[in-house]
């Protein structure tokens, strides 16, 4: 039976954070371990530079994504993974691929709609400060999907509109030269938990609201206490399903912790006993990852070197793909 192949790609503009670890990093580990799936996880290195203009921050986000991807177990001896940026066959696929995408279908884009929503609400230009990298944002994402004919792409609901996008250039391109491009399809996980952040909004790094994922134990319990919470007393009978404080609680948990902890709700737990006891859950099952991380990240020589072996696995597949695409299009040897 051939193996399902799985992309996920991680764009490089801030340091992970728990809502990263609990709906996407988490479960991608937990999935490249089944023997059934072909799993490419790759720094989106050129995605970053849609909305991060500072150089330094995108090397040391890269830094730490990688880190922290390692740290947590990722095998890449069972998985290809990969920088962005070095794998050049990308942005040639780009490029062939914008000559073929319609801009009707680019500006229907979400995060183009917004901005010049946005725009026009100001009183601007409807595309006031809207780059060619954030317009063209969707055949970039084409262009990491189809260059190794991935099937399956774990999103979340906010970005299933670009799978389809993809989809659909690839239904084009197949039409109008070679069937070369495999149809993805976007793959959301219902399970997976969208972790709350410190004021009860989605944790984001937009809102400012994260608790990033390596903080010291003393960092950690101190994020923890900073939760929102209302103002009911010790004693007072708490509601588990409006409180950011069990939200987090049950993404760490086990259905049996779950359930205790929805009881010491009811039963009116302190909000400082159960901050208490989240630190100690949370801290339990990042405390081993955390010293690796820190090693990881004193080493970047290493981290460089699992990157650049990953980007030569990954090239076995984009470099044969390539050249399938320039004879569809006409670029080739003329002899």
């Amino acid at each position: 039976m051939a193996k399902q192949r799985v992309l996920t790609g991680i764009t490089t503009t801030g340091t992970p954070h728990l809502g990263n670890y609990v709906g996407a990093i988490r479960p991608a580990i937990a999935a490249a371990q089944d023997a059934a799936t072909d799993s490419f996880l790759f720094l989106a290195d050129y995605h970053a530079l849609i909305k991060c203009q500072d150089p330094q921050q995108v090397r040391q986000s890269s830094r730490e994504i990688a880190a922290t991807w390692l740290a947590l177990g990722l095998d890449t001896q069972q998985s290809v993974f990969y920088r962005q940026s070095d794998v050049p066959e990308i942005t040639e696929l780009t490029w062939i691929l914008n000559c073929n995408a319609a801009k009707g279908l680019m500006n229907r884009a979400h995060a183009y709609k917004a901005a010049v929503q946005a725009n026009e609400e100001g009183g601007e230009d409807p595309d006031f400060g809207v780059t060619m990298g954030l317009f063209s944002y969707p055949v970039l994402m084409a262009a990491d999907i189809l260059m190794f004919n991935a099937q399956k792409i774990p999103v979340g609901k906010d970005q299933i509109q670009h799978v389809e996008m993809a989809r659909d250039i690839a239904q084009r391109f197949n039409h109008n030269f070679a069937d070369v491009f495999t149809l993805p399809e976007a793959v959301v996980d219902e399970d997976v938990a969208v972790l709350q952040g410190l004021d009860g909004r989605k944790m984001s790094k937009s809102y400012n609201n994260t608790i990033p994922l390596f903080l010291t134990e003393k960092q950690l319990k101190k994020a923890i206490n900073k939760i929102r919470t209302n103002l009911l007393e010790p004693g007072e009978p708490k509601d588990p399903d409006d409180s950011t404080v069990f939200q987090v609680w049950s993404a760490f948990a086990d259905k049996a912790q779950t359930e205790a902890m929805r009881t010491a709700f009811a039963e009116g737990i302190a909000w400082g006993e159960a901050k208490k006891q989240l630190f100690e859950l949370v801290n339990a099952e990042l405390e081993s990852a955390r010293g690796e991380y820190q090693r990881l990240m004193d080493d970047p020589a290493y981290i460089e070197s699992v990157l650049k072996a990953g980007a030569e696995r990954a090239r076995e597949t984009s470099v044969p793909l390539m050249k399938k695409v320039r004879e569809a299009v006409g670029i080739a040897a003329m002899a």
